[in-house]
């Protein structure tokens, strides 16, 4: 046991003012330590373990005197505990620091996931459907949380308002939430064990099956009669999210194929939009020759380099199907975009004789019999021009007394 020095008082303590170490006394190793540039603060010199320890205490004088005894007391019975307090101090925060590692919340987890995951999807903007729906579903309820500690009531108060009103998107929203649960798991950043947002097991338990649940809803089309009217005033409307409409309803194309055409793919000495595989929904290029209207409506768009989109935004990016729904909303219309494949399919099924497979091929659906696959393998390109010269003819003039004629009986 050290030698304890001469107890000194508060006011004796106050005036010390060399730089150096001074003993202060009742507690063995207790000093005032006072720098040359006159800080100073308490000190605990003392062997543990045979390693000479210089703990500190805190400054003076916000620890004051007594408060020195005490804790300097307080670490020498830490020490014949066989405790060492500068070794407890490293672990403590070395262990903080470690929590600290782990405090990522949800949003930070998708996030991380999005980035890690993307260059592996097909598509460029699955990247942005995961952060927009996880953002409007998942967020407001669990981005803040500690990823670790989201639990099943959480996953099951993001789905139950729409599982039944919005199968489709929920089944989705499970899914990701799942995905970023395990991606954090495997991290670290969450424990071994179910994951709160798995189906089999879990959540089947709680909500009813998405294929019992969902209800289908096909895309909204706009009658035939009403396409010679609507044509009229598309064309009558400047804006380059009409030219795309326009576009996309001459060529029977799904929107994200017309707002993500370039320069590049289109052939107009041949007359043909080249759709590449990638842009496709079903993975496979897709030719679509351009009838007459179509082809003046691409003269008439500003020139640009073959990588240019055809359609861009004012900052040149990609338009959103927004754009091109607002304008049916404009005019109080409840069809969509994409309703307009099912206005084409009705007018080539209905009121013509092209054969099915034709139009089939001409609206890029996946072949089924062997006749529609042998359309496929040849492309029918010159029969399919026909067919969309045509649709383009009758959708440019009304429809007499409410009728319409069969068009181009040579099929």
């Amino acid at each position: 046991m050290p030698r304890i020095a001469k107890e000194l008082g508060p006011l004796a303590v106050s005036r010390l003012s060399v730089p150096g170490r001074h003993t202060v006394g009742k507690v063995a190793g207790l000093a005032l330590q006072i720098t040359e540039n006159g800080a100073r603060s308490w000190v605990l010199r003392a062997i543990v373990g045979g390693k000479r320890r210089e703990i500190g205490l805190g400054a003076y004088p916000s620890v004051s005197l007594k408060d020195a005894h005490a804790r300097a007391q307080a670490k020498r019975d830490e020490i014949e505990a066989g405790v060492d307090p500068v070794l407890a101090r490293k672990e403590a925060a070395s262990r903080l620091r470690a929590d600290q590692a782990m405090e990522m919340t949800f949003e930070e987890a998708a996030r991380r996931f999005i980035k890690a995951k993307a260059p592996e999807w097909s598509n460029a903007k699955h990247a942005d459907q995961w952060t927009n729906t996880l953002a409007e579903y998942a967020h407001p309820i669990i981005g803040k949380l500690l990823v670790r500690h989201v639990s099943r009531s959480h996953v099951v108060e993001i789905l139950e308002p729409i599982w039944t009103t919005k199968t489709e998107t929920a089944t989705r929203v499970r899914g990701r939430i799942e995905s970023v649960l395990d991606w954090a798991r495997v991290k670290g950043f969450r424990e071994e064990g179910i994951n709160p947002a798995a189906w089999r097991g879990n959540l089947d338990k709680l909500l009813s099956k998405p294929s019992k649940t969902k209800k289908v809803r096909n895309h909204p089309a706009l009658p035939l009669d009403q396409m010679a009217g609507f044509m009229t005033t598309l064309r009558a409307t400047d804006g380059i999210g009409e030219r795309c409409l326009e576009f996309l309803i001459l060529t029977a194309a799904r929107s994200g194929e017309a707002r993500g055409a370039r320069r590049q793919e289109i052939d107009l000495q041949r007359k043909v939009w080249i759709v590449p595989a990638d842009r496709m929904k079903g993975k496979k290029e897709h030719r679509v020759p351009l009838s007459p209207a179509a082809i003046t409506l691409l003269k008439s768009l500003p020139k640009g380099e073959p990588e240019d989109l055809l359609f861009a935004s004012a900052r040149g990016s990609l338009l959103s199907d927004m754009t091109l729904l607002m304008f049916m909303r404009r005019q109080k219309l409840e069809a969509t975009p994409h309703g307009f494949r099912s206005t084409f399919r009705d007018w080539a099924g209905d009121h013509t004789n092209y054969p099915r497979e034709l139009a089939e091929v001409a609206l890029a659906h996946l072949k089924g019999d062997a006749t529609e696959a042998a359309y496929w393998r040849s492309d029918v390109l010159e029969k399919r021009r026909r067919i969309m010269n045509d649709w383009a003819a009758f959708i440019a003039k009304p429809i007499k007394g409410g009728t319409v004629v069969p068009m181009n009986k040579r099929a």
